[in-house]
């Protein structure tokens, strides 16, 4: 080989490399999720393959949430929405419409069994209103139906990418598994008696279904609702009758009536829970296992002070 065609094979040589070295990465798609706990596992099982927009961000209350024009922009430009469904987020559907949003909507809680509730309003004197309750995700289980949901949602519009977020959704749900086993593992050691908690809105029904826990709160599923004054002075009277230990604020709700009921009642807040929103990354709970862990931990150190 010729001095001359050397140097012309290293040259393009050369321009390969930097042509390879400026192609444009590969395109992410751009999900949108309605509020923190979803938007945590959208990530966990989209991966790198994608974008995540959460619209109800950390320590936000969803129920109560008004969409702003950026959140409109965001759904405008997305690839797909996710969504919580069972009624929680009450004002997604008008966001959608007015966003012109045409993709699909992913509904995370698809083949969750809904528990039910009574709403304190009434249809007609003494029938009560049988609501559905939101927050399925405070079940494990669920979890993991919430998971294989997300990943069948991405495979279908990216189907490149289905093999990925399959094995990313067996991953995932296999560490929400082991922590379901955990957590029964930990209410176990506590006597049914005792498995009694108290928390400013009827948030955890589904967790005190599936690991045993009654949970009692002056406001019902939403945090529009307001507890009455029959019904706090009620709420305090069984907590020095049944000597209930595990009193708890939450993050997303203002603390004042649950510290009202513990001084009054003569118990020491056991912490804050994370509910409806995960914590800002620096805090307690900046994952969905991660608000898990922190809230079976407070809860079962609040009721062994009571065994």
């Amino acid at each position: 080989m010729s001095r001359g065609t050397r140097i012309l094979v290293l040259l393009l040589a050369v321009f390969l490399a930097a042509s390879g070295a400026a192609a444009p990465a590969e395109k992410k798609f751009n999900v949108v999720a309605s509020f923190s706990v979803l938007g945590d596992m959208v990530k966990n099982v989209g991966g790198d393959r994608i974008e995540v927009t959460t619209l109800v961000g950390p320590n936000g209350d969803t129920h109560v949430y008004e969409p702003t024009p950026a959140d409109a922009k965001a759904v405008a430009g997305a690839d797909l929405v996710v969504v919580n469904g069972l009624g929680f987020e009450g004002w997604m559907d008008r966001l959608i419409q007015t966003s012109g949003y045409k993709g699909a909507v992913v509904v995370a809680s698809k083949g969750v069994e809904p528990r039910k509730m009574t709403a304190e309003e009434t249809t007609e004197p003494g029938a009560p209103r049988l609501v559905t309750d939101p927050h399925a995700w405070q079940d494990l289980h669920n979890g993991q139906l919430y998971v294989h949901n997300i990943a069948a949602g991405l495979a279908k519009l990216d189907p490149a990418g289905a093999s990925v977020y399959e094995a990313n959704a067996k991953a995932y749900a296999a560490r929400l598994a082991e922590l379901d086993r955990w957590v029964k593992q930990e209410f176990s050691a506590i006597p049914r008696p005792k498995r009694r908690m108290i928390t400013t809105h009827d948030a955890f029904g589904y967790f005190g279904a599936a690991y045993g826990v009654t949970i009692l709160s002056p406001e019902g599923f939403s945090t529009e609702s307001e507890a009455s004054a029959g019904d706090i002075a009620r709420l305090i009277q069984q907590i020095r009758k049944e000597k209930i230990t595990a009193v708890f604020i939450e993050n997303i709700s203002d603390p004042r009536l649950m510290q009202q009921v513990a001084k009054e009642s003569g118990v020491t807040l056991g912490g804050t829970l994370y509910s409806d929103a995960l914590s800002k990354p620096d805090g307690p709970a900046p994952t969905y296992l991660e608000m898990f862990k922190n809230n079976v931990s407070l809860i079962a150190a609040a009721m062994r002070k009571g065994i």
